[in-house]
């Protein structure tokens, strides 16, 4: 029986970083989504968190690849940096369309799955010191 991979240190760093980056940039675009339909200016600063998040959730899987296939850590961490990115194309897609009967809860959708993710990563443990060179 295998012993389930983790993450070095160094990786867990990396992901505990962009992930929590993720999840702020995610509530900021919730709450600015609440500004488009009150201020004048409320489109202008959607657009610019929802811009954010997409290029966030990029580095995202970025991060998630190199700790999986070079640093030899979990491939799960990646599959779900891919499936966030996929949602946030939908959802920028969905925007641009202005069908915000999907919008909407696609964006529910993915602050829940961050904050899932988020709170994996802060309870994962490391990889203990030279598990992963072998």
């Amino acid at each position: 029986m295998s012993v389930p991979r983790a993450l070095t240190p160094a990786s867990l760093a990396a992901m505990r970083g962009v992930i929590t980056l993720q999840t702020a940039v995610t509530f900021a675009a919730a709450i600015a989504a609440g500004l488009l339909l009150s201020i004048p200016g409320g489109k202008a600063l959607h657009s610019a968190t929802s811009y954010t998040l997409f290029v966030v959730a990029v580095v995202h899987v970025v991060i998630a690849v190199l700790a999986w296939r070079p640093g030899r850590g979990p491939g799960a961490p990646a599959v779900s940096a891919l499936l966030f990115l996929l949602g946030v194309s939908g959802q920028v897609a969905l925007g641009l369309a202005h069908l915000k009967a999907f919008h909407v809860p696609l964006g529910v959708l993915l602050f829940g799955f961050t904050v899932l993710q988020c709170t994996w990563v802060w309870t994962c443990r490391p990889a203990p010191a030279g598990a992963l060179t072998a």
